[in-house]
């Protein structure tokens, strides 16, 4: 797939680890200067290691996405050290699973907190950065439940709605700006949030973290005549639509 990103500064939130670590590794094969952010600094320093290895660029911003205060010098950190943001990509999230009726309001209030309102903020400090520069790209990373429902998952279920919600708003808001905004579903990804919320799964059928950079990577192999406002990517074995 011919990217060339090179002279591109992309976030990458949750890319110590699982989809957020393929990312990280693509957007800098491709010529990127990798922000690595997510809570686990020892995690965060070996994919930078693999990033350097390959001649790749990676900068490390330990961030606490349950703060907002963490957020936002983030951002700062970003805007003083490269002075702009090409791309966002709001991977990092959790997974909290259990029947609604009985499901603890404290685990409700993180999953909100986590993959909602963490991806708001960032969004709202990328715009602040890509606005000035008329250009840019966010991609957010939603589920299938985005678009589905599951038992025993509609809190989780709820946040990647609101994911969904907060995409095609964005996008509408972002495209007088030259700032394209772009949403990716993925099915059960072989991580360990899959592991725990669909143990039910034969690990072998479970979608690689790296097709999901791949699903990103095929945005950026657009001309600047073509965008796609979401990919859905579904386990080769499972039900179709």
């Amino acid at each position: 797939m011919d990217v060339d990103l090179r002279n591109q500064v992309a976030l990458v939130t949750g890319s110590s680890r699982g989809i957020g670590r393929s990312i990280s590794l693509a957007l800098a094969r491709a010529g990127a200067h990798v922000v690595l952010s997510a809570r686990t600094i020892t995690k965060l320093e070996e994919v930078q290691k693999e990033i350097n290895a390959m001649g790749g660029a990676a900068t490390i911003i330990p961030t606490d996405l349950e703060r907002d205060d963490s957020i936002l010098e983030l951002f700062s950190i970003i805007k003083d050290r490269f002075g702009k943001l090409d791309i966002l990509i709001n991977n990092a999230g959790i997974g909290l699973w259990g029947k609604l009726v009985d499901f603890p309001i404290e685990d409700f209030d993180k999953l909100v907190r986590l993959n909602l309102r963490s991806t708001y903020l960032c969004c709202q400090q990328a715009m602040k950065l890509m606005i000035p520069a008329k250009r840019g790209f966010i991609i957010n990373i939603s589920s299938v439940v985005g678009i589905k429902g599951y038992p025993n998952q509609s809190a989780y279920t709820m946040t990647k709605h609101g994911i969904m919600g907060l995409t095609k708003s964005l996008a509408v808001e972002a495209q007088e700006h030259n700032i394209y905004v772009s949403v990716i579903l993925p099915g059960a990804v072989d991580t360990g949030l899959s592991a725990s919320g669909r143990p039910d799964i034969d690990r072998s059928k479970l979608i690689l973290p790296e097709d999901i950079a791949k699903a990103i990577l095929f945005l950026f192999s657009l001309s600047d005549r073509a965008w796609v406002d979401e990919i859905y990517v579904r386990r080769r074995t499972s039900t179709p639509f």
